[in-house]
């Protein structure tokens, strides 16, 4: 049964920003929008501005959706629909972050945050299931990692939730710290450290300082989940204990590890383990394949365990674990003679999740005359370093029987490659969907995976379009 009690009143909603109510009744706020496509009745629209759109352009689409309130600035009021119900505020987006805090403020949840250069969505979504067997857990949707995305998530916390989870992203310094101050984690998780968005940093370790930002938000007497196999991980610890934090726990395979794996077994769609989570013994199976998400899952388990969660439910909830979209979902191709597999793993890129999804590709088992195909497009915002960074897949690329790249700095990675492995380089997405649709035949397993930049979302829709075929399962490689 549904929880009768509202997310949100109008009254509460003026105690959290000082706005001003303007024609509105008594109706109950069930959920919070900035997106009116997305908007569902008794929702309050935020109509905040864009760097491309001005949310209060858009009041009268919320309104015609169903919107209970309208959240809008003072000097824009005598803009809007006659009689419309609205909270009339100095900043809108002020005024979400301003809502967010007063969710964080109510509640009694015990609060994870997670960061990290790889990983991140992953790794929340597998808590939200972990925690969710133990309590009623929310957590962020989708990639809602910065200075919206947060402030969203936070105001869309119930109450009485038991957990909630939280992401938190950056592509420069300074952006985590303020998130963490607003979401007040008892839990951090850094998932690991890696030269994603280099270009923005002198080096690796001024990435580790920027995550090592989300320490500053931690509630007195919380933790910190590291991973002990990274270079970083000292560095992240000393950051940890520079702001008092004392519960400092690294997760990985090296011996000092309190969240340590003891073994593995990877299988082509899912990935058994045992582990030993701050010395309680636990087995799980977790429905993507995969040591790298083996990894980030001791994280999950202890966190959960520190969080106060129960640990067997935690680790029996991992199973039913699946990829959002973009990240590893798996699609049947109607070719000729057959069918196909493709994995659209086009949502983002950088190092460590192409190498880590090529290991899994050359995993996968095939059929017949199958081919493993790897379908790649441009790692963006490595600055100086991206020619050679591409050049250096060539290793990790060798499990692909057929190579496709697209892109100028995937042109590192093609001409390093054997030309026996060699399928096609283009300038772009669009360029090389005709020449993949031409080599597919029957039992083939292609990848596609590039920087969200480099458009290899539109190649995968692209094959699926070309090729349409029947059942859709999902299975992640990279994140």
């Amino acid at each position: 049964m549904a929880d009768a009690v509202p997310l949100w009143t109008p009254e509460t909603l003026v105690q959290a920003t000082g706005g001003t109510l303007l024609g509105v009744g008594d109706g109950a706020i069930n959920g919070v929008s900035i997106d009116t496509r997305t908007l569902q009745p008794a929702d309050m629209f935020f109509a905040i501005r864009g760097e491309n759109s001005d949310g209060h352009a858009y009041v009268e689409a919320a309104i015609g959706r169903g919107a209970a309130l309208s959240v809008v600035e003072r000097g824009r009021v005598e803009d809007m629909p006659p009689g419309a119900a609205l909270l009339a505020v100095d900043d809108v987006l002020g005024a979400l972050e301003a809502v967010g805090r007063a969710a964080r403020a109510r509640t009694e949840a015990r609060i994870v945050g997670v960061t990290g250069s790889v990983g991140k969505t992953t790794t929340k979504e597998a808590l939200l299931l972990s925690l969710g067997a133990d309590g009623p857990t929310h957590a962020s949707a989708a990639s809602y990692n910065n200075h919206w995305g947060v402030p969203l998530s936070l105001a869309r916390m119930p109450e009485r939730s038991a957990y909630g989870v939280f992401e938190l992203g950056m592509n420069h310094a300074g952006e985590i710290g303020p998130l963490a101050a607003m979401v007040r984690p008892h839990v951090a998780v850094i998932t690991t450290i890696e030269p994603v968005h280099i270009a923005q940093f002198p080096n690796v370790e001024a990435i580790a300082d920027a995550k090592a930002e989300i320490f500053s938000g931690v509630e007195p007497g919380g933790a910190v989940v590291l991973n002990r196999d990274n270079p970083q991980y000292t560095r992240l610890a000393d950051a940890a204990r520079a702001v008092d934090i004392k519960t400092i726990v690294g997760f990985g395979e090296t011996s000092s590890a309190q969240a340590r794996l003891l073994s593995i077994a990877l299988q082509s769609q899912s990935s058994t383990a045992i582990a030993d989570i701050m010395g309680e013994t636990v087995s799980f199976k977790v429905g993507l394949p995969g040591r790298h998400i083996v990894q980030n899952m001791l994280a999950v388990l202890a966190a959960a365990k520190l969080a106060g969660a129960d640990l067997c439910l935690a680790a029996l909830a991992l199973s039913s674990l699946g990829p959002p979209p973009g990240r590893g979902v798996r699609t049947r191709l109607g070719v000729k003679g057959g069918a196909a597999t493709l994995i659209d793993e086009s949502y983002n890129a950088n190092s460590a999740s192409m190498r880590a999804a090529l290991a899994v590709l050359a995993g996968v088992p095939v059929e017949g005359r199958g081919r493993r195909i790897a379908v790649l497009g441009d790692m963006l915002e490595l600055g100086a370093a991206g020619e050679a960074m591409h050049r250096d897949l060539a290793p990790a690329a060798a499990g692909a029987d057929l190579v496709f790249c697209a892109g100028s700095l995937m042109r590192a990675l093609w001409e390093a490659l054997p030309a026996g492995r060699r399928g096609a380089w283009a300038p772009d997405a669009q360029a090389l969907l005709p020449l993949v649709a031409d080599r597919v035949r029957a039992d083939d397993v292609l990848m596609v995976k590039g920087s969200n930049g480099s458009r290899m979302g539109s190649l995968a829709r692209g094959l699926i379009e070309r090729f349409p075929a029947g059942k859709t399962v999902a299975v992640d490689l990279s994140e």
